[in-house]
């Protein structure tokens, strides 16, 4: 009898905590430019968030249903979560228990987790937002703006608005809701699915079926001029921009149709159901942000911005690093849709712009061009480990990033010494695309000394071939990353 009933405990116990023998996730992924951000355990699968800002107080109440998968059996799991008070947090409708520590909210859910298992977390949080700055002085997370506020998150700033599994590498769908007061407007990502006054403050429902990184969500409150149009294709196209810019980005912004029929030509099918921009005031961030769907631009966009930032829709937001470290390929590939489309539009051709960036003769600070090409693709001297303890090595993204994460693509050669090799391919322009192109938009060639234009005429063709097929710069990029 004594056994029997040892025996009978031992199976209540069992069946009481599911068998799940589990441990913690991860906290923090190990990124070799950002160790803490992201969690190990887990894979997100849908954000659904509902956001309520007061600008005036620069208050955000939110509401963040995270749906996900375990990846293996776990007793718990964290979420990045910089500032910002958490009021409650429950896993599968029971409460869970919680604690913070810098940027981490663990959870240990009422159950533990069975590999494989879908589970959802539900987290309440309020409080003031915060900016984050970088080593390099630019600043992400919640921007406040002259008329209501900017969320951006390359790399770390999305933490600042929403918890979740802040890396490249866990993409997931999203709808996120955003009730502001009467009078203004919440452009997000995806589409607008619903926009619903009830007394004095108004909810815009967006939604993004698509895969998105977090660092690519986007939340943009203030007022804005909206246009609603649809490409030759039929592509839904949602442009907003502040009142005060709208003279100066209707140019440029005419245009967004044709770079997408070309880019379309170059780069394949778009990968998304929505295109567009979102246009704020200049002094509202200090850089464009290819947020997915439709990039950020603070003030008016030159035509080369433009074409970069969409570019990066099919190379950094379709197809997305599994590491920081490899950044410098979705800068690569957009910073060389700006050349072919200057090649295409009476300009230098890709290879002669390569060649003289390559020599040092293409406009550029001569020092910098140097530092830029005294390491190999992604691996930049290797600072301190940054003491505030938020991002491991956050002094290495500002030195990649100066020179726009080294967006130099493999040669065929293993030397950066001597002359061009013959397989090459791009290097970013000649500042940081975190310092706004704005401020310098002739990009004068050193011979040519037309803005970089020689006057040629384009020798593209509706028949020819993608031109990454066809030239050695497409062909370096393409075996790295793959043919769009």
């Amino acid at each position: 009898m004594p056994s029997a009933l040892a025996l009978s405990l031992v199976l209540a116990l069992t069946a009481c905590d599911g068998g799940v023998q589990g441990t913690p996730g991860g906290s923090g992924l190990r990124d070799p430019y950002f160790a803490k951000m992201g969690n190990g355990g887990y894979d997100v699968t849908h954000y659904d968030l509902t956001l309520a800002y007061d600008p005036g107080r620069r208050h955000l109440t939110g509401t963040a249903v995270i749906t996900a998968r375990a990846k293996q059996d776990l007793t718990a799991f964290a979420l990045d979560l910089d500032g910002l008070d958490v009021g409650g947090v429950t896993v599968e409708g029971r409460p869970a228990r919680w604690n913070r520590t810098g940027q981490e909210l663990t959870v240990r859910p009422h159950d533990d987790l069975d590999k494989g298992e879908t589970f959802r977390t539900t987290v309440r949080y309020s409080g003031t937002p915060v900016t984050i700055t970088d080593p390099d002085g630019s600043k992400e997370g919640w921007l406040k703006t002259a008329d209501g506020a900017l969320g951006l998150g390359e790399p770390t700033g999305s933490m600042a608005w929403f918890p979740g599994n802040h890396h490249p590498s866990d993409k997931a769908s999203y709808d996120i809701e955003v009730t502001v007061p009467k009078g203004l407007r919440a452009v997000s990502n995806g589409e607008l699915t619903r926009e619903t006054t009830s007394g004095d403050r108004t909810t815009f429902a967006w939604h993004t079926p698509e895969p998105m990184a977090s660092y690519v969500a986007t939340v943009a409150i203030g007022h804005y001029d909206v246009r609603r149009s649809t490409t030759k294709s039929g592509l839904p196209v949602y442009v907003a921009v502040d009142p005060t810019q709208a003279k100066a980005s209707a140019k440029v912004l005419a245009k967004l149709p044709e770079i997408m029929e070309w880019e379309e030509n170059n780069f394949g099918p778009y990968p998304f159901s929505s295109t567009g921009a979102i246009v704020d005031r200049e002094n509202d961030a200090g850089y464009a942000l290819e947020t997915q769907n439709r990039p950020v631009f603070p003030g008016a966009p030159d035509t080369g911005t433009l074409v970069h930032e969409l570019a990066h829709q099919w190379y950094g937001d379709s197809v997305t690093p599994k590491s920081w470290r490899d950044m410098w390929l979705n800068e690569g590939f957009a910073t060389y849709a700006e050349w072919l489309w200057q090649e295409d539009h009476g300009g230098e051709t890709a290879q002669e712009t390569f060649d003289a960036l390559y020599r040092g003769d293409g406009g550029g600070d001569g020092a910098a061009d140097k530092a830029r090409w005294a390491f190999p693709p992604g691996k930049p001297p290797v600072p301190p480990t940054s003491p505030t303890g938020r991002c491991m090595s956050g002094a290495r993204w500002s030195f990649t990033r100066s020179a726009r994460r080294s967006a130099t693509t493999r040669s065929t050669t293993s030397s950066r010494a001597g002359p061009p090799p013959t397989a090459t391919a791009t290097r970013t322009r000649p500042t940081s695309r975190r310092t706004w192109r704005r401020r310098h938009p002739a990009r004068t060639s050193a011979r040519s000394g037309t803005n970089g234009c020689t006057g040629r005429a384009s020798r593209r063709s509706p028949e020819r071939p993608p031109r990454h097929r066809c030239d050695p710069v497409g062909q370096a990029l393409v075996s790295w990353f793959g043919d769009a």
